[in-house]
């Protein structure tokens, strides 16, 4: 725990989509006296939820930072999205975390969905606390629940409190630390009470399953055990301190966020047991021998307000007007939501939000040493999913570009770049939803409306046999003609080769310095060959030809050659080359055999797959599958397994293509053209 108790602190909000984070948010902030009136999903005026992305489609849609204090501690808290499409805004929230508050819903039948968070929490070493949120459901068992997550845990979950029932709704619950019990009010303070008779046997053997839970880690505690010493209360609330801060156990708390119930209760413990940032840092190795340093986890570009960089303190201090990195901060702020409350400086500990420096990145490391380490860091995910977008209004092409820069500062999940190979602008990112959402705000942000379509395919062409042809460019218009003649070898090459162009000219009959321009023309068809697309592995050769004194030039030489390949081609048998990418899909193995028919109804081969190391119940499957078919895999692949599947890839080789389906593609080129 922090040396100083008042020392600022972080909590993470994170869980699944409708697990009700941001009520819990809104109820911690009300508790805090942070706000006077909480808001609802229903009416879209809770702090967590105030963009205008967010509210359309009432869900978070980016992390929102909110400051409070609570009994004269400074807290933070991070709001993070639910979608898995998401996520690289609340992994870079909770690299910044003392703790991680993970929410979840009642349903065993959900808990496989809080797979990808707590693997991200326990591979990263972040302490955190489980809140099984909306209990006023009457189907809703802790039991149940706390058993299924346990499935997708690989640390022990420890039940911190047991559920008192009034007929099969749950109206209150004894703490199995301090042995009080308390009943609910909706929307008030909790009622101590006396621990009901048909509770005391079961909060007896919940409590002793607790400390044997701690006492895995704690050797005098065991021993008490053993020799039926039970531990003063003070006692056990320091071992639930040092076993959440060592990050040994996953306290399990449970409410409804909605009503306030179990609000205070969860904001006591993060109070009492949550590490402070000395903690934290040591845990990401970051330097504190050095002064200031500071770790910038989201950038906002906030119109008028200009760019803000939210930052977590780690050492020293930083104040209004210092310069870190080579930048000037031009204001210090706390955060509610979408309000800035200035300040003139900011202590170890503090998240804050820095003003208009520009130069700044999210991820960057602050400080006045260029030497000093930040820690440990989350990468950007691999992008997933694109989409080609462009200005509806072409006059705004540069006004695109500018946006997409700062949509991809706020969010490093977000890559853009013109596709070579068909000269479309592709944005990229983790899902359709996410693609959406960005050229939604595009519009709210920027005043910038764009239109989104499906890539088109890189397919190539190439050629199955071998031709030679000669052609002649001839054109007289009074003056200089044009004369140019060239006889070309035209080979096919293995896949891969790319092109390759030589000459085999004896006796001058084509001067050495119209072969560039031959070459050039050969490349220049190659752009766009006989079915619509790029040629590519194949080699031309420049046998023969012959060349005129005064009419020959570079140009003429160029357009013989592009009219040689026009001619020649179509008769050396073109054929389509599709790309074929590899693929590796991690998901859970009960959906494994769903799996390979989606696989196989993709045109896909199956190379093989194996237990994916270090997830228990895991399988990583290795495919190859046509590019064409790669475009809405991960919608697909996350609808069938409950939204935790995933994959990365590369492009791997390009294959023939004939029948049918190389038809259609062509016939659709031709149209387009």
């Amino acid at each position: 725990m922090s040396k100083d108790p008042a020392a600022p602190r972080v909590a993470a909000i994170v869980g699944p989509y409708l697990s009700g984070k941001t009520s819990l948010l809104e109820g911690l902030l009300a508790l805090t006296g942070a706000i006077a009136r909480k808001g609802t999903v229903k009416e879209t005026n809770m702090v967590g939820d105030a963009s205008a992305e967010a509210k359309s489609r009432t869900m978070s849609t980016e992390v929102n930072v909110a400051s409070t204090e609570y009994l004269g501690e400074r807290w933070t808290f991070l709001d993070c999205p639910g979608s898995v499409e998401l996520s690289q805004e609340a992994q870079n929230a909770l690299m910044v975390a003392d703790t991680a508050v993970v929410c979840c819903e009642p349903d065993p039948a959900k808990a496989l969905l809080m797979a990808s968070v707590l693997r991200f929490v326990e591979d990263h070493g972040i302490p955190h606390i489980i809140f099984i949120n909306k209990m006023d459901s009457a189907e809703s068992s802790v039991k149940a629940t706390l058993e299924a997550l346990q499935g997708v845990s690989t640390q022990p979950l420890v039940l911190r409190e047991i559920p008192i029932r009034n007929g099969e709704e749950i109206s209150g619950f004894v703490d199995l630390a301090s042995e009080r019990a308390f009943e609910w009010q909706d929307g008030d303070r909790s009622n101590l009470i006396e621990i009901p008779d048909d509770v005391k046997d079961r909060e007896a053997e919940a409590r002793q399953e607790m400390l044997e839970s701690l006492a895995d880690f704690d050797d005098a505690l065991l021993e008490n055990l053993l020799e039926d010493t039970i531990p003063a209360t003070d006692e056990v609330f320091t071992y639930l301190t040092k076993t959440l801060a060592e990050n040994q156990i996953v306290p399990v708390f449970f409410g409804t966020a909605e009503s306030d119930n179990g609000v205070k209760r969860l904001m006591k413990a993060l109070r009492h047991e949550a590490p402070g940032h000395e903690v934290t840092a040591a845990r990401l190795g970051v330097d504190t021998s050095v002064e200031p340093i500071a770790r910038v986890f989201k950038t906002l570009h906030a119109g008028h307000a200009g760019k803000l960089s939210f930052s977590r303190i780690w050492t020293g201090s930083v104040s209004d007007g210092d310069t870190l990195n080579g930048s000037r901060i031009g204001g210090i702020s706390h955060m509610l939501g979408q309000k800035q409350d200035k300040v003139t400086k900011a202590e170890a500990g503090d998240v804050v939000a820095l003003g208009r420096m520009d130069e700044v990145e999210t991820g960057d490391v602050l400080g006045t040493d260029d030497a000093a380490k930040g820690g440990d860091w989350v990468e950007p995910l691999e992008p997933l999913f694109s989409l080609c977008i462009h200005a509806t209004d072409r006059g705004d092409e540069v006004k695109l570009s500018s946006a997409l820069s700062k949509l991809a500062d706020e969010d490093t999940s977000l890559t853009y770049a013109q596709n070579q190979d068909t000269s479309e602008l592709l944005l990229w990112g983790q899902g359709e939803v996410h693609l959406l959402i960005a050229a939604e705000r595009m519009r709210n942000k920027f005043g910038l409306d764009v239109q989104t379509a499906r890539p088109q395919v890189p397919y190539k062409e190439t050629i199955r046999k071998p031709i030679s042809r000669r052609s002649r460019h001839k054109k007289q218009s009074g003056g200089h003609g044009e004369f140019g003649d060239v006889h070309l070898d035209i080979k096919p090459m293995p896949r891969g080769s790319g092109f390759e162009f030589d000459q085999s000219i004896s006796g001058g009959v084509v001067p050495r310095q119209y072969f560039p321009a031959v070459e050039a023309g050969v490349k220049e068809f190659m752009g766009r060959g006989p079915l619509g697309f790029q040629v590519v592995d194949i080699s031309v050769t420049l046998v023969d030809g012959q060349a005129h004194a005064v009419d020959s030039s570079e140009m003429a030489f160029k357009k013989a050659a592009g009219l040689c390949m026009r001619e020649a081609m179509p008769e050396a048998a073109p054929v389509l080359l599709e790309p074929i990418c590899e693929v590796e899909i991690a998901l859970p193995n009960e959906f494994t055999s769903g799996m390979q028919r989606l696989i196989s109804g993709r045109r896909g081969q199956i190379l093989g797959f194996d237990a994916k190391a270090g997830w228990d119940g895991w399988d990583e499957v290795k495919v190859q599958l046509p590019q064409s078919e790669m475009h809405d895999l991960v919608i697909e692949l996350r609808s069938m397994t409950k939204g935790v599947g995933t994959f990365n890839w590369r492009f791997d080789h390009l294959q023939e293509l004939t029948g049918k389906e190389a038809e259609q593609v062509v016939n659709a080129r031709a149209e387009a053209s």
